[in-house]
């Protein structure tokens, strides 16, 4: 089987072969930390654990890079508005989001690198491109890249740069040569705080946005790397822009493969915080558990556009319930390895190696579910579970799951399990069906079975 991605820079679908065998290279546009992550966050970094996990389950070594903006207009200005340091609002929002994302199952990155880190290769970067001619230093005291003299500059987006100026797309600023120019290094203000200035050749100042990402790429994963992503609203400009940047300086391609995701929209508009239609990962968690939220995710190819609903997350409890209580059919789930001898396997397998197709390995997953409600084979649960675990779900015990959310302890509910049972026991079937009413008014189903009453929440 062939791993086939879709390559934005080619806009096709193509075969994926790393650039050195068996190890996997691979950047991702992280958060620029300066609140809580919202839902659409969480949207980019699941397509992109999905992406990590397959690669590995798939037996490559994966180094993955994903990246923290941690200074910027919008972070300096809400330290400013707090009353506190940069390095402190970073932190605290660092520590917010590896929580929130944890809570739905996305593994940690490689390596993880904070932008303020790497200041001295970005200034080193800006240094190569203005030896070179590709960047220049403005009246206003910036440093900024001129796109015209990069021949390429277009071709990840397909935008021109004559329909580019003619839709007048990027504001002209005081200093720029052109106004498609983007700046590489922001001349210091005297207004802003001691630690949002950086020292470097240019003066003080701190480094642009799209520098950050070129200068961390290469330094983590070298001048030539395998797969790029983001949000799709990167692609222009700021993956755009990184390109002119990198190949700028190093004078070859950087990147083989650049993927993007589909937004997660609210009634069909991109979710995001500057429109203000936007859920935090933390508030929708007080509703939904972090598994339904990566379920709900899953249900939706990277590439296509979503709507996030409650409805919709209400359907993705219910259909990842049913999965759940399959497996709860079985005592004892093994560990089986994933048998590519096995048809299931073989359509799974299929399904995430075009172009990492997680509807329709969601739907060999419900196949298994029909077939175990059907046999109980201790096997099928296995390759059931196995398979799930690619994609990060399945994994707790299924009483977990199915009873998570009781208003009642488990110790009352066994009680009156048991006082149930002794009601039947003396022939008293209204009393047992009055407890077994009263349970499901306040959430509780019973299922009785051969080998006795268990419950799930209703």
């Amino acid at each position: 089987m062939t791993l086939r991605i879709y390559n934005t820079l080619t806009r096709r679908v193509e075969d994926f072969s790393p650039i050195e065998p068996g190890h996997v290279r691979m950047y991702v546009c992280g958060m620029t930390i300066y609140d809580l992550c919202h839902v659409g966050h969480a949207r980019m970094m699941m397509a992109f654990d999905v992406v990590y996990r397959w690669l590995i389950a798939r037996g490559y070594r994966v180094t993955y890079v994903r990246n923290i903006t941690d200074i910027e207009d919008k972070i300096i200005k809400r330290a400013v508005e707090r009353d506190i340091s940069i390095r402190q609002l970073t932190d605290e929002m660092i520590a917010a989001m590896r929580a929130d994302i944890g809570a739905i199952g996305v593994a940690s990155p490689t390596h993880e690198p904070r932008a303020t880190d790497h200041v001295q290769g970005m200034v080193d970067m800006i240094g190569t491109l203005e030896q070179k001619g590709l960047a220049y230093r403005a009246s206003t005291g910036d440093v900024n890249y001129s796109v015209r003299k990069f021949p390429g500059y277009g071709k990840l987006s397909g935008k021109s740069l004559d329909d580019l100026r003619a839709g007048e797309r990027v504001a002209v600023d005081d200093g720029k040569q052109d106004p498609l120019d983007f700046v590489l290094w922001k001349s210091a203000k005297a207004e802003e705080p001691a630690d949002a200035k950086y020292d470097s050749p240019f003066g003080p100042g701190r480094p642009g946005w799209h520098i950050e990402c070129s200068a961390m790429s290469c330094a983590l994963l070298g001048e030539r790397f395998d797969i790029h992503g983001g949000g799709m609203d990167l692609q222009f400009p700021h993956h755009e822009n990184e390109i002119a940047q990198s190949e700028g300086a190093l004078g070859h391609p950087f990147v083989n493969v650049w993927m993007h995701n589909g937004f997660l929209n609210v009634d069909n508009v991109k979710m995001s915080k500057s429109l203000g239609n936007f859920f935090t990962i933390r508030d929708v968690l007080k509703h939904y558990d972090g598994e339904t939220l990566r379920f709900f995710m899953l249900r939706t190819h990277y590439r296509s556009p979503f709507n996030y609903s409650d409805a919709h997350l209400d359907d993705a409890r219910s259909a990842l319930r049913r999965l759940y209580t399959a497996l709860a059919s079985v005592a004892d789930v093994p560990e089986v390895a994933m048998d590519l001898a096995n048809p299931s396997v073989q359509a799974f397998h299929a399904a995430m190696d075009d172009d990492f197709n997680t509807p329709g390995a969601l739907a060999v997953l419900f196949e298994l579910a029909a077939e175990l409600n059907r046999n109980k084979s201790t096997e099928v649960a296995g390759q059931l579970k196995a398979l799930a675990a690619t994609l990060g779900i399945l994994q707790q015990s299924p009483a977990t799951f199915l009873q998570a959310g009781s208003l009642l302890d488990d110790a009352t509910i066994q009680l009156r399990i048991e006082e149930r049972q002794t009601a039947k026991q003396a022939k008293d079937f209204a009393r047992a069906d009055q407890i077994r009413q009263e349970l499901l008014a306040a959430g509780i189903l019973l299922k009785d079975s051969p080998q006795g009453t268990t419950w799930v929440k209703a």
